[in-house]
């Protein structure tokens, strides 16, 4: 008799079609693969059980007796019992920790039971099981014990027909057996490669997500420290011209109101990624500012020897630089310095050993620590120190 299993290899749990969740979303149960069968299969491993169909036909047509009816009906429970291990090992598809080893080591000595149970009337026919159970023990077992099992599937299926009195050997069952696993074992690893590529998937998606979220907090930081001072000392200075000056409070008054309007324009252009600063204008807004609180000041004019790749860093090196100067300095003197390949902001203040600056310098999530990582994306370096007018000096350098 010649029973030729191969095609239980095709798609025997609907394999092909694993579930695939979606980037940063754990899959649901049940969900439809890209093709949209895959909630479907158990129904396509449970087709391939038509193959049993050889041993309950040999058993049917056994002699009337308990041997016969003791077959057919391990015949229908060894159908399932399989598809109960598919059903069970799709459930925990992803966690096959959730079911111990021991219940599938338990699964397939039933199945072997009810072999036996088949073969009292089936004869040879009932060695088709035997296919089923090398799927099951490839499909639920880790690498090595499957090979074992499968080993010995092969073994028992050559010896048994020329051991046993009546029964004649199945043609190649012993290649049947291995194709079918060799087959269920490629598609065990096409499903795990699959479920780890959505996983990586799904973290890049959240690495994506917290470094977007990293850069709106370090913009905004950056925005609103740099605008809330300058509205800060604006409004002192408005203050202190109310009594003397009307019209000059009038108009820095108006100044906040500008300045306060553009911060929120700033932080809504930060928040849908179109926010960009140039190097020119914060210095101009750098000497405005420094000279309506009071500092002498010293900038460059011109910008033109700076490479362009470089002058949104430089700018933002400007406008941290200065925030922290107004913030924490208590200076009277501010020069700003700017070449090809390096950016500086010095001043006559506390210096970097005065307890308002070593202050700013802890506490993290800073200005400082958003700037650094500026630098080192554009390859530049952040050096803070002593300046050469007694203050603090904030220095970004390219080699």
């Amino acid at each position: 008799m010649s029973t030729d299993l191969a095609p239980i290899a095709a798609d025997p749990l609907g394999a092909a079609h694993p579930q695939v969740p979606v980037a940063g979303r754990p899959a649901e149960p049940g969900a439809t693969g890209p093709s949209g069968r895959g909630r479907f299969g158990v129904l396509y491993g449970a087709i391939w059980l038509v193959y049993l169909s050889y041993p309950l036909t040999s058993a049917w047509s056994a002699e009337p007796g308990w041997r016969r009816v003791v077959s057919l009906l391990s015949t229908v429970l060894f159908a399932a019992v399989f598809v109960a291990a598919l059903v069970a090992r799709r459930r925990t598809r992803g966690h096959p920790a959730r079911v111990p080893t021991v219940w599938w080591w338990a699964t397939l000595a039933v199945e072997l039971l009810l072999v036996v149970g088949m073969g009292l009337a089936a004869d040879e026919s009932a060695l088709t099981g035997l296919v089923f159970m090398a799927v099951t023990a490839v499909f639920v077992l880790p690498g090595r014990s499957a090979l074992v099992v499968v080993a010995a599937l092969v073994l028992l299926g050559e010896a048994v027909p020329r051991l046993l009195t009546g029964w004649d050997s199945i043609d190649s069952i012993g290649v049947q057996i291995v194709l079918a696993s060799a087959a269920i074992f490629g598609f065990t690893q096409l499903m795990s490669r699959n479920v780890e590529l959505a996983r990586a998937r799904g973290e890049l998606a959240d690495l994506a997500v917290a470094r977007e979220r990293e850069r709106i907090a370090r913009d905004v930081h950056d925005l609103l420290g740099h605008s809330l001072t300058v509205i800060t000392v604006k409004a002192e200075l408005a203050g202190r011209l109310l009594e003397v000056d009307r019209a000059r409070a009038a108009q820095e008054v108006a100044d906040v109101e500008a300045l306060a309007r553009g911060a929120l324009a700033d932080v809504r252009a930060t928040v849908a990624g179109f926010r960009a600063i140039g190097l020119a204008g914060e210095l101009a807004s750098a000497r405005a500012v420094l000279t309506a609180a009071g500092l002498e000041v010293s900038t460059p004019t011109a910008v033109d020897a700076v490479p362009e790749s470089l002058r949104t860093l430089f700018a933002w090196v400007v406008r941290e630089g200065v925030t922290n100067v107004l913030r924490h300095a208590d200076a009277r003197r501010c020069e700003i310095t700017v070449d090809a390949r390096a950016v500086v902001v010095a001043d006559d203040g506390h210096g970097p050993s005065g307890r308002p600056q070593a202050a700013a310098q802890a506490v993290p999530g800073s200005g400082l620590v958003g700037l650094r990582e500026r630098a080192a994306a554009a390859g530049a370096s952040v050096q803070v120190g002593r300046s050469a007018l007694g203050g603090f000096e904030l220095r970004v350098q390219v080699p």
